[in-house]
């Protein structure tokens, strides 16, 4: 499975990113996004099952970030809304290959290249 992710950028506090991944190759029963700052670990942002059917969200990212797939492609996105200068950092999308679902960077097997947010105050 080859991911791409792509989307990120500078914007303002309270602003709005859509940040993109382009999955291929073999079928995915999970698609998710962390994130990494400077200096911290890498967290857990959004999760769903390929099917769409479940969806996770870390804490802070509930009610301003929605994950979502594109039925007519491979694409999963995040939609960032009312972004704060602590959502700074590189976001990463990863896909799970077998069935399951989870929130830990353990869950998952392959993972894209980072993406930079960085959110201005």
């Amino acid at each position: 499975v080859q991911l791409q992710a792509s989307g990120g950028g500078l914007v303002q506090a309270g602003g709005s990113l859509r940040l993109f991944c382009d999955a291929s190759g073999r079928t995915v029963s999970a698609m998710s996004w962390f994130r990494q700052a400077p200096g911290k670990e890498r967290e857990f942002v959004a999760a769903m099952t390929w099917r769409g059917d479940r969806k996770s969200y870390a804490d802070s990212a509930k009610g301003r970030f929605t994950i979502s797939r594109d039925n007519r492609n491979n694409t999963v996105y995040l939609q960032m809304n009312r972004l704060k200068p602590e959502d700074t950092a590189a976001y990463y999308c990863a896909a799970r290959r077998f069935s399951g679902f989870g929130t830990t960077s353990y869950d998952y097997d392959f993972w894209g290249q980072g993406t930079l947010v960085t959110v201005s105050s």
